[in-house]
């Protein structure tokens, strides 16, 4: 069977300028006097990416942030042109990505869905069979006429998806713009990914969330670093993946915190966080929070906001942080972990990345074979009468 998408040795070259001076004069500006001040740095966000993808595939894209993932899809999406290398699509593309992308913020939410739909060179009679289901989709009716600039974040993302999912192209990529949305947005996307997969379209699906990668997906890609570590069965690559990524610490040359690690221990989660530095810490202040894999917050505190007595501490340079986590207790899954470290005046670190950790059955009463919506297990007092 022929494929319906070629990604043929695609590498993509950024230049990061950095400023010679700190500031330039208007009239060095004027004349020109500032060129060759500038020191270009060559960055490869991708470097001979390959692979293709199947008529009817659903594939996830998968990797850490900065991998390259939002720079693919932007190139399968002819937002940007590859350094070299060459895409071959044998479909319509239909791609939803950043907020707002693809969207005239001039026109009302009536006039920019038929303006995509005729850039996916479909005709209007096409379209306005797929109308009402958009807008029933999206539940932007009462401002179908208003502006698309004054909508909000949410507005437009539900808009924009139910374009992308509903106009029928053959290939329908989604980014991790999802993660705007409300839970109950995403598991309606989800669902209406499901029905695009269930009739044989294909689908490529970036994603930090594995459990919803392995739902819909049947292959994956791996990216590290601009190039493919892994490609073929997504259960494959989301092993690779984890086995990479979920080390429950993180361990820096660098900087007041030395190390940061999360085990679970029985119903309870500890964290500890090992700091050093150059003057002493007379209240050292640790705040951490547990996102789901699409970034919402689920819990985090710190001993301000827990209003923590700090005796016996004494103030100095180096120490460790342990935090004994007993509640809330967290659903099976993976979880991420961010975490920020000053004193009682400013923060001298926060994680850029998150870490991601597991977490299994917090207790063995847990059902065995229960399966519950959300992120935590309510404590709660059962009375029957």
């Amino acid at each position: 069977m022929k494929s319906i998408l070629d990604i043929e040795h695609i590498s993509k070259l950024f230049l990061i300028s950095h400023q010679g001076l700190p500031y330039l004069s208007l009239r060095e500006r004027l004349t020109g006097l500032f060129r060759g001040r500038e020191k270009q740095e060559p960055f490869w966000a991708l470097q001979d990416v390959s692979f293709s993808v199947a008529p009817g595939e659903s594939l996830g894209i998968i990797g850490k942030n900065g991998a390259g993932k939002s720079t693919l899809l932007k190139i399968l999406s002819r937002i940007t042109p590859p350094t070299s290398g060459r895409i071959v699509s044998r479909g319509r593309i239909a791609s939803l990505l950043e907020v707002g992308t693809g969207f005239h913020q001039e026109l009302t939410g009536r006039e920019n869905i038929f303006m995509n739909g005729s850039i996916l060179g479909m005709r209007r009679s096409e379209i306005t069979a797929s109308f009402d289901q958009i807008v029933d989709f999206s539940g932007v009716e009462n401002f179908l006429d208003t502006p698309i600039k004054h909508y909000s974040s949410g507005m437009q993302l539900r808009l924009a998806f139910a374009v992308a999912a509903h106009l029928e192209p053959e290939i329908l990529i989604v980014d991790e713009v999802l993660a705007v949305g409300d839970a109950e947005f995403q598991k309606k996307c989800l669902k209406k990914m499901e029905d695009v997969a269930g009739q044989g379209r294909t689908i490529l699906f970036v994603s930090h969330n594995m459990d919803a990668v392995t739902a819909l997906c049947k292959k994956g890609v791996f990216l590290k670093q601009g190039q493919v570590e892994g490609y073929g069965d997504i259960h494959e690559i989301v092993r690779s993946y984890h086995d990479e990524t979920h080390h429950n610490s993180m361990t820096l040359e660098k900087g007041s915190v030395r190390s940061v690690e999360i085990q679970q221990q029985g119903e309870t989660l500890v964290l500890t966080v090992c700091y050093q530095h150059d003057a002493v810490i007379d209240y050292p202040n640790l705040g951490f929070s547990i996102r789901d894999m699409f970034g919402h917050p689920l819990a985090g505190t710190n001993p301000m906001k827990s209003q923590v007595n700090m005796r016996p501490y004494k103030p100095s340079r180096e120490g460790r942080i342990e935090v004994t986590i007993s509640s809330p207790k967290f659903m099976e899954g993976t979880y991420q972990l961010y975490v920020w470290f000053g004193d009682s005046r400013r923060n001298f670190f926060e994680t850029k990345d998150p870490i991601l950790f597991q977490i299994t059955k917090m207790s063995p009463e847990q059902g065995r074979n229960a399966k519950f919506d959300g992120y935590i297990i309510p404590e709660c007092q059962w009375n029957f009468f």
